[in-house]
């Protein structure tokens, strides 16, 4: 990870302008998405990419209204669409628009051609019909979705063996804004799911309640008995680390240190931390949940949820542990509707994101008053639990809002024109997936120093937060099942 990409969480009117960019990318697109309902398909030149053998076939603009352009045409366009509207948004959160946008480019190529590479028949077919169509003898079935470990372990190799590489592509490396602007269109692909699946929508989220309590009061107050009692770590060490291991990761570390007056290197530190253990629960918790659970795939998907930091790693989490759940089913005869379980990891994340604000002004007021007392002036406001507040969630929420009452009004078109939208959320996707593995230098953040924040990370999160998490998960979507397909 480069120094200037430690630097950015810390500023937290960048956070904020950045939130508030991707908000209006995600509301953007499933606008313009809504209009394909009424007619005009704004968004029908977007690539989309097929199983292929032959990858002269592999790609194509999602709708036939523009099957004119071609696969590469349609690729050129989407590429140009995004690199215009994401500069824009640089050039608002203070980075360098020309180098933002050069280097978007080449992570655009590399993030793209890994989900290509991951659509190739022997990675992605499943069942023995479609090995038979493609004429594969063997496949590790991972579905088209294996793109975006793909694209990890790309951005893993870039970043550990090629790190200068990685620091000129660090303007255009921000997993935060991608996964941001990925989840305010999920939003609207949730509601779409939720209308056709009213009853058990309601039960999941009610269900998804229940992890506030337990990230919150239970992980938070273990996790900093833990760092404090038995590794020694100060107050301004334990507070971020314990929200970061236990809360949202990134996010939560930054606020805690923000309502804590910590040094800005505590939260650079342990954000860092987070991101090196999310590849790794992103690379073995799927793998795990789909060998043991493949039998109660939303318990699966709320541990994603719980267990996986920061918004990115957890929600790309329940993506792989989806692609991998539904082809073991398929295998098997059963055959799951899909995106429910990734619906679930996505909204248990979310109400946990919600709070972040609420528990950094809780933190702030307990530090200010009793651990260091402070001047008057210094007290924290009510405000900063808007300041603090994850803005994209609000977009989340309003996109969700937006095509939920469309659907349930009888539109017949909204769920093919959500479609449209979810291929944009799915490219965001795959951007967020190629960030992560780009940000994770794993020799230079063990040079900076924090052995002792790693073992506290290790005996945590693996001895008490993953389990518990479980056990959570279990108690509440034990008794529940996703949808057959059909």
């Amino acid at each position: 990870m480069s120094d200037a990409a430690l630097r950015t969480p810390i500023a937290a009117t960048r956070a904020l302008s950045e939130d508030w960019f991707a908000v209006a990318v995600g509301v953007g697109v499933v606008v313009l998405a809504l209009l394909s309902a009424a007619g005009h398909d704004w968004l029908g030149w977007l690539v989309t990419t097929s199983v292929w053998t032959d990858v002269g076939k592999a790609l194509a603009p999602v709708s036939k209204t523009y099957a004119d352009l071609g696969g590469l045409g349609a690729l050129a366009v989407t590429l140009i669409a995004l690199a215009a509207v994401l500069t824009v948004g640089a050039l608002a959160i203070g980075l360098d628009a020309k180098r933002f946008a050069v280097a978007f480019v080449v992570v655009f190529a590399i993030a793209y051609a890994s989900w290509i590479l991951g659509s190739f028949a022997n990675v992605a077919v499943v069942t023995p019909a479609d090995q038979a169509k493609f004429g594969v003898t063997w496949s590790l079935k991972l579905t088209n979705e294996g793109g975006y470990i793909v694209a990890l372990i790309a951005g893993l190799v870039i970043a550990n063996v090629f790190p200068r590489f990685a620091e000129w592509l660090g303007p255009a490396i921000r997993p935060d804004l991608y996964v941001k602007t990925a989840i305010v269109i999920l939003g609207a692909f949730v509601a779409v799911s939720a209308a056709g699946k009213l009853g058990l929508a309601s039960s999941l989220l009610l269900r998804g309640l229940a992890a506030i309590i337990e990230a919150y009061l239970i992980y938070w107050s273990v996790v900093y008995f833990v760092a404090r009692r038995w590794f020694g770590l100060s107050r301004e060490w334990a507070a971020p680390l314990a929200s970061g291991i236990s809360i949202c990761g990134v996010a939560a570390s930054i606020a805690t240190g923000g309502a804590i007056r910590a040094r800005p290197q505590v939260a650079v530190l342990v954000s860092s931390l987070v991101v090196v253990f999310a590849v790794v629960e992103v690379l073995v918790l799927p793998a795990i949940a789909t060998t043991f659970l493949s039998s109660q795939p939303l318990v699966a998907a709320a541990w994603m949820g719980l267990a996986v930091k920061t918004d990115g790693a957890a929600v790309a989490a329940g993506g792989i542990t989806e692609s991998l759940i539904l082809a073991k089913a398929a295998a098997g005869g059963v055959h799951y509707a899909p995106g429910w379980i990734l619906n679930v990891t996505a909204t248990v994340k979310v109400f946990i994101d919600v709070f972040i604000g609420v528990w950094a002004f809780i933190l702030a007021y307990i530090w200010t008053n009793y651990v260091n007392p402070t001047a008057a002036k210094d007290k924290p406001r009510l405000s900063e639990i808007w300041e603090r507040f994850p803005k994209f969630i609000l977009g989340f929420l309003l996109t969700f809002v937006i095509a939920f009452a469309l659907a349930l009004s009888g539109g017949q078109n909204i769920a093919p024109a959500i479609g449209e939208a979810n291929v944009v959320r799915v490219i965001f996707f795959i951007l967020t997936f190629f960030s992560i593995g780009a940000l994770s230098n794993f020799s230079k953040l063990w040079r900076r120093g924090f052995a002792r924040l790693v073992a506290v990370y290790v005996v945590a999160l693996f001895g008490f937060v993953i389990w518990t998490g479980l056990l959570i998960s279990w108690l509440f979507f034990g008794s529940v099942t996703p949808p057959l397909a059909g």
